[in-house]
């Protein structure tokens, strides 16, 4: 069955409160992709932002981001009222997220509602606080993670936010005595961040919930590392590579490419994979079975590392002396699919691709991604529509890449304008650089967009700043670049029925979409 889907963040939602949420603007969404008859809803990662505002770079490989709860649910249940959220700045752009000021608004107004639950739980039973059932099943299903993250994030509330490099060394060495005399001494502020992970579970669940029901899939998005600020570095001690005296020995990133000369120096500790498989790789398990509980679909960022990795020394600047290292290959894959059954993976096999990650592409079964902004390079590229396999998935671009309006406009050379505009019947297929120049940015990005529907992938993911035909400003990602990333938000009413006929029309020329009655998506589901 070919399928078709959009891209959407759930930051870049529109809403009252400085960034996409769990609330209304989410299930309008949903509604916009059943009426635009898409069957996928492909988000970022939903973890925490770390170091610059990066869902990638997250405090917590299984913790849910507290700025995605809705605010107004809150309300609705007596935890905050209208007046305390009008009284907060929210960021004077709506259509970017201000990420200094959200950190400041958001918790100060959760901590409010966390306060006004635990008055709403006092003195219940005969308890000091009697919290409701579901809150209770939702820490002992998650208790694996759940109370090793909210210890890890009250010490780093009581250190003001430093990384746990850099706390006192009883914490920072997980020293048993001092962590009990602190869970002790802050039950409270502990109890807040657990409160903080059933609120967001309890709402992304009746947000999924709600999409399933009208026939989406939702598809998730995994880091392939975790951060080295997070809660999983500091427990996980022989999981990650480590020097003499216990610090990372090295780190991740990648070496120079199409998006940085000096390649990306991401920094995040590098797993030590012998030891994984001495347990059966049970933490891999345990990171997939929870995706598998929130997500329908999973994409695995940074497929390749899974076979060759760069690795690159602790303390270097760049990450160009980096070098290659073997990964667990298929032994991670066999083990995973042994304790979870047939896995529901999308690869993200971008960058360069040596045989070896084609191999294990293939023998993993796993459907690979198509990029058409990387095809129009020149010569016969893999990522040019006739050379794309059905066990695949093609985007226009990824969240790396800019839109296709600004690829278009500024990004691309003159080369790849006249290579996809002979190749897309814009012009002659010998254009002129007068004839090249005279298409339309609109029309270009059209027949970009119907040259990914009319692949012969079985999936199809159209971002949906590509949708809406916007420019340089809905850019979620510049790799490399520190500070202005993942800012994007829509306008409020963007996702408009004129414009779900017309993506739904766009997608049923491609055998992609047809448009559902309720009773149809009931029997779907």
């Amino acid at each position: 069955m070919r399928e078709s889907g959009i891209l959407m963040p759930v930051s870049s939602l529109p809403g009252p409160y400085g960034i996409g949420c769990f609330g209304k603007a989410a299930l309008e969404f949903v509604d916009f992709l059943a009426e635009a008859g898409q069957t996928i809803w492909q988000i970022l990662p939903l973890s925490p932002t770390g170091y610059g505002d990066s869902p990638y770079q997250s405090c917590s490989a299984f913790a849910g981001n507290p700025y995605f709860i809705d605010l107004d649910a809150l309300k609705a249940e007596g935890l905050l009222t209208a007046a305390q959220l009008k009284a907060e700045e929210w960021g004077e752009n709506p259509l970017e997220v201000d990420y200094g000021t959200l950190y400041t608004s958001r918790y100060k107004v959760l901590r409010t509602a966390y306060q006004a639950w635990r008055e709403q739980c006092a003195g219940q039973h005969g308890c000091a606080f009697y919290y409701p059932d579901d809150y209770y099943a939702f820490t002992l299903a998650n208790e694996a993670w759940l109370e090793d993250y909210a210890l890890y994030m009250a010490l780093k509330t009581e250190h003001q936010m430093k990384s746990w490099t850099d706390w006192p060394r009883e914490y920072r060495t997980r020293d048993a005595g001092a962590l009990a005399r602190f869970r002790a001494a802050h039950e409270e502020e502990i109890g807040f961040w657990k409160f903080l992970q059933y609120k967001f579970s309890t709402q992304w669940k009746a947000v999924k919930d709600y999409a399933n029901a009208k026939g989406v899939k939702i598809l998730g998005d995994i880091p392939i590392y975790v951060s080295a600020d997070s809660v999983d570095a500091w427990v996980g001690g022989p999981l990650f590579e480590l020097d003499g005296e216990g610090r990372f020995a090295r780190v991740a990133g990648c070496p120079p490419d199409y998006f940085s000369a000096d390649g990306q120096l991401w920094g995040n500790p590098l797993y030590n994979w012998p030891y994984h498989k001495q347990t059966g790789y049970a933490w891999w398990v345990q990171r997939v079975r929870h995706a598998l509980g929130i997500y329908d679909l999973l994409r695995i960022d940074h497929f390749r590392g899974f076979d060759t990795y760069w690795a690159i020394p602790a303390g270097s600047s760049t990450a160009c002396n980096g070098k290659w290292e073997i990964g667990p290959r298929m032994d991670l894959f066999n083990a995973l699919e042994a304790a979870l059954g047939k896995l529901p993976i999308i690869a993200e096999d971008l960058g360069e691709l040596v045989p070896s990650v084609r191999e294990l592409l293939a023998d993993s079964t796993f459907p690979g991604m198509k990029v058409l902004q990387f095809a129009f390079g020149g010569g016969d590229n893999e990522y040019l529509p006739h050379n794309h396999v059905k066990n695949c998935v093609v985007y226009p671009g990824t969240h790396d890449n800019t839109t296709l309006t600004d690829w278009w406009v500024n990004s691309a050379t003159e080369k790849e304008k006249a290579t996809a505009a002979a190749y897309l019947h814009l012009t002659p297929c010998k254009p002129t650089a007068k004839e090249v120049a005279a298409v339309k940015v609109d029309d270009a990005r059209i027949a970009l967009i119907r040259a990914a529907l009319g692949s012969v992938a079985d999936r199809a993911i159209i971002p949906m700043y590509d949708w809406l035909g916007l420019g340089a400003q809905a850019h979620l990602n510049t790799p490399g670049k520190l500070g202005g990333n993942w800012i994007w938000r829509a306008a409020d009413g963007f996702a408009k029925t004129t414009l779900a006929k017309r993506v739904l029309e766009e997608c049923e020329v491609y055998c992609r979409a047809e448009l559902r009655s309720d009773s149809e998506t009931l029997l779907a589901t």
